[in-house]
This record gives structure tokens, C-alpha cells and sequence, in this order.
């Protein structure tokens, strides 16, 4: 199995079908590639589009019920002797409720677990905070030796999945945002590098990063700003642990910088780029667009990312607001 291509009608279905059925179509492709595959989930196997996987390949799946914990044990052991493993549960529950056994179990041992977090974001709408995953990445980031990406769109989820199918990285926490019918990023193939950004706007009056279902929304931003004569470069983080070592070099040139995620303030991607910015004493003005940090309202996916400012014609807004004051 080699690099992951895709044509123009793909993408179009895969964007109605959504990043939790797309991961379950996936999955079944791989299970007929892969004599000694394994796919668990935390009592969730329809929630992810697994339901075909089932049906065909009964012997690569295991329900392990509510418990995630006992989940990333049982993954740690197949992987040890030598499975491919995908392990899947909603972001909050895989990230938090069993943090301590993916300390132990895959980032102390290395075990090559790939930990897909389903819903996260507000993408879980009416299931409320108790489903959101607001501050999945910043609990994950502190465990070592632990990659972490978050794809753009379905496309690109197809190609990081493969990728990490393909190649043993140790563990990973692959962040799926955003619902059926979400954007396209990419409407043609392209070429996927683990841990490598990708300029999809060349820019000189301001640098976004931006990941996840935010590459998105941030694409309309910038045309936005167009309209307003800004001209702003535009950065898809996929991979945020770890950071492409570019990005440092990347930040020096840019006076004025702007992190897009759907995510808390605290610890994400907005994080990283502002630790990298101290660590290398960069100059520059930062403007983080998030998640605040603090728990909101439950709804309707399009009016939770309405309510807290995470589309397009909002984003623009901030940002020219940000520049006004510089």
C-alpha cells in the first residue's frame, strides 16, 4: 500500500459522508489489506462506521464496552505482538478518562497504538460538554514520544490514517474535527509528508496557522481579507506533535501572527506557536482565535462555531480588528 491518491469525486463524497463514517470506510479497506490488523472501539463501533468492518471482518474487531482504559491496555498488548492497532472513542474519553494508560501503556512502552479521538471540538453539538473535546490536545501533548495530527478535511484524514498504517512512528492521537458535509481543503491529490506543514496561500502581510476543521474556515477568512487588500499567508498545521522545524524559521518573518483552531486557548496549537516564539525571542504580535476557557452552550454544530466566532467572515473580522491596533 502506497502513498494514498484520491480523485475530484471522491472528495466530494467522502465530505457528505463525514470524518467519523469516512474513518469507518478506511478502516474496512485497510482490514482487507492487512492479514493482522485490529480495530477497537469503547462500545462505539457505530458511531465510528464500523459497521461494515464488523460484518466482514468480524475477527478484526473487539468492542471492549464502556472502558477505555482496559482499551489502550488490550491495544498495547496487540501491538506488542505485532498488530496494526486503531483504537477509537469520543475525544474526551479517549484523551482524559484513560490519560494514564496512554502515558504508561504507549508513550512510556512505545507501543505503535494509533488513537483515533472522534467528535472533537464542539462537533458533539447537542451531547453537550460532557462529549466536547475542548482540551484533548493539550492533555496529550505532554506525553512523550506521543505524535499528535488533526486533519484538515476527509482527504487528508485518508492520508495521514494510511500513513501511520504504513509506516511504525509509536503512538499517535489522530484528532478528527468537524461533521458531515464539512468543507473541502483539497480538491485534487496532493502530496501528504508526516509532520510536514503546507502553505495553501502565499502571503506578506500576515502569517495564520491554522488546523483541523479551521483550515477550512480560515481559507474564507483570507479571501476575506483579500477584499480588504491583506494578504495574508495561510498554513495547515496537520501535524502538530511534532511541529514541522520549519516553523520557527517560518514565524521570524512575519510581524504579525494568527492561530486558528477549535480547541481551548490553553495548550493547543496556539500553545506551540507561542512557545516557539519564546523560546526563539520572536518579535512579533500573536493573536490566538479559539475555544475560550471555559465550558459554553450546547446546539446545532454550525451555531456552536457561530457562537464562538469560528467561521470565516468572524475570523476575518478579529484579525482585521488585531491589525487595526498594530
Amino acid at each position: 500500500m502506497s502513498e494514498f491518491q484520491f480523485s475530484n469525486s471522491d472528495n466530494k463524497q467522502w465530505s457528505r459522508m463525514g470524518p467519523r463514517a469516512m474513518f469507518g470506510q478506511f478502516m474496512l479497506d485497510l482490514g482487507k489489506k492487512y492479514k493482522k490488523l485490529m480495530i477497537l472501539s469503547a462500545d462505539l463501533g457505530r458511531s465510528s462506521g464500523l459497521d461494515r468492518l464488523k460484518t466482514e471482518f468480524p475477527e478484526k474487531y473487539l468492542s471492549v464496552g464502556i472502558g477505555e482504559q482496559n482499551m489502550i491496555g488490550v491495544a498495547s498488548g496487540l501491538a506488542r505482538e505485532g498488530y496494526k492497532v486503531f483504537v477509537t472513542s469520543f475525544a474526551p474519553f479517549l484523551s482524559m478518562r484513560s490519560s494514564e494508560q496512554i502515558r504508561m501503556n504507549l508513550g512510556y512502552m512505545k507501543h505503535n497504538v494509533h488513537l483515533v479521538a472522534l467528535g472533537s471540538g464542539v462537533s458533539m453539538a447537542y451531547l453537550g460538554n460532557s462529549h466536547f473535546g475542548l482540551e484533548d490536545v493539550a492533555v496529550m501533548r505532554t506525553i512523550p514520544g506521543l505524535n499528535i495530527s488533526c486533519p484538515a478535511d476527509c482527504c487528508e484524514m485518508s492520508k495521514i490514517l494510511n500513513d501511520y498504517s504504513l509506516n511504525n512512528r509509536g503512538p499517535s492521537y489522530i484528532r478528527l474535527t468537524g461533521t458531515p458535509g464539512n468543507p473541502i481543503v483539497y480538491k485534487k491529490n496532493y502530496n501528504y509528508k508526516f509532520g510536514e506543514i503546507i502553505r495553501l496561500k502565499k502571503g506578506k502581510d500576515l502569517l495564520i496557522l491554522s488546523t483541523g476543521s479551521m483550515v477550512a474556515q480560515s481559507q474564507i477568512a483570507c479571501n476575506e481579507l483579500t477584499l480588504n487588500k491583506i494578504n495574508a499567508e495561510l498554513i495547515n498545521v496537520h501535524t502538530i506533535k511534532p511541529l514541522d522545524k520549519k516553523v520557527t524559521k517560518l514565524l521570524s518573518k512575519f510581524k504579525n501572527i494568527v492561530t486558528v483552531e477549535e480547541h481551548s486557548i490553553i495548550g493547543g496549537l496556539h500553545s506551540v506557536i507561542a512557545e516557539k516564539i519564546a523560546a526563539n525571542s520572536i518579535s512579533t504580535n500573536l493573536l490566538p482565535i479559539s475555544l475560550p476557557d471555559k465550558f459554553g452552550p450546547t446546539g446545532n454544530y454550525n451555531y456552536l462555531l457561530n457562537y464562538h466566532g469560528l467561521v470565516g467572515d468572524k475570523i476575518s473580522k478579529k484579525i482585521i480588528k488585531f491589525l487595526k491596533k498594530k
